[in-house]
């Protein structure tokens, strides 16, 4: 693999080519929050897309009451069926590059932004192309972020050092949707977000794609902050969160994705890419019975098993393909 590109480009930061995209799915109070917190912001970007998954709630209705207080121009995509985080975001990020965007801010509908995020962000942009924040949780603490994982196991290193030094960036090799700041050069090399996982890993395994095309940092800037509560394990310096049966299916589901990324780019291990595999089945075992305090649910994990299998063995499965660079919108 040729070696990342080390910086993104000496042209100062303008936030005006910037366009956070946000994905939302029957959570209008949330996404209210969301939006009031882009209104107060200062400086805007260019622009804010926010793609609904087939919402039943008020949330067209939430939308457009933002279009003439947002201070931004508002873009709007109501879904005619929930595809998942995955297809929202893919939709999201398509619609942000389409709009001819330099830098694309990826995030749930579930956060609120500082009021000089953009900024903070735009710091960065100079020196890197692909740029995760830092969020404060919903009580206010540091959330801590897997930033780095294990990539023979395709799994995260839970116990990689939080602390930042001097130079205020870590190199990551991952990815969250929650805050993901990327710029366009990287999303033409590396394609659209995969809306094949529907949930889970999709974002780990796009800022994968991503820090092997480019040096991928986590920055010391608190940018974001989430606006709903999880139940968590206390676990003394990490939580872990609780979970649902539609995420413990597409875990175990989705490693075959992963699987597959791996396989087109010749890394693929398969005895350690199955320890890695048997890990996850463990660490959400342990989820079920420490956070959940529950036994039922292991069926969905093992379902998730079977129908990986099908993905796994799936000749005809390819990778997402890099876009044809165009700027209609500039």
């Amino acid at each position: 693999m040729a070696a990342p590109e080390t910086t993104s480009t000496a042209v100062p930061f303008e936030p005006g080519t910037a366009t956070i995209a946000v994905v939302t799915f029957n959570r209008s109070g949330l996404l209210t929050r969301l939006l009031e917190s882009i209104e107060k912001m200062d400086p805007k970007p260019g622009h804010v897309v926010i793609v609904d998954n087939a919402s039943t709630d008020d949330t067209t209705a939430v939308v457009d009451s933002f279009r003439d207080r947002v201070g931004t121009e508002l873009v709007y995509r109501r879904l005619e069926t929930n595809t998942g985080g995955s297809g929202g975001f893919s939709e999201g990020m398509r619609v942000a590059y389409d709009l001819g965007s330099d830098w694309i801010w990826l995030m749930d509908d579930d956060v609120e932004v500082m009021p000089d995020g953009l900024a903070k962000m735009g710091k960065w942009a100079p020196r890197f192309k692909s740029i995760q924040g830092r969020r404060y949780d919903f009580d206010g603490s540091e959330f801590y972020w897997q930033y780095r994982i294990a990539e023979p196991l395709g799994i995260p290193i839970p116990f990689a050092p939080s602390g930042f030094d001097s130079t205020g960036f870590k190199e990551m090799n991952s990815g969250c949707f929650e805050g993901m700041f990327i710029h366009r050069d990287i999303v033409t090399q590396i394609g659209l977000p995969d809306p094949r996982f529907f949930i889970y890993w999709d974002d780990q395994t796009y800022g994968w794609l991503a820090s092997r095309k480019t040096t991928s940092v986590i920055v010391d800037e608190f940018v974001l902050r989430r606006t709903r509560e999880i139940k968590q394990w206390d676990m003394g310096i990490r939580h872990m969160n609780a979970s649902s049966d539609a995420y413990r299916y597409y875990i175990m589901r989705n490693r075959a994705h992963i699987k597959q990324y791996y396989r087109s780019l010749g890394v693929y291990n398969p005895v350690l890419f199955g320890i890695g595999t048997s890990l996850t089945f463990v660490k959400e075992l342990i989820r079920l019975l420490f956070v959940e305090r529950k036994v039922r649910g292991t069926s969905n994990l093992f379902r998730g098993l079977r129908d990986g299998g099908k993905i796994a063995r799936d000749a005809s499965w390819r990778p997402m393909a890099p876009l044809a660079e165009s700027a209609p919108g500039r």
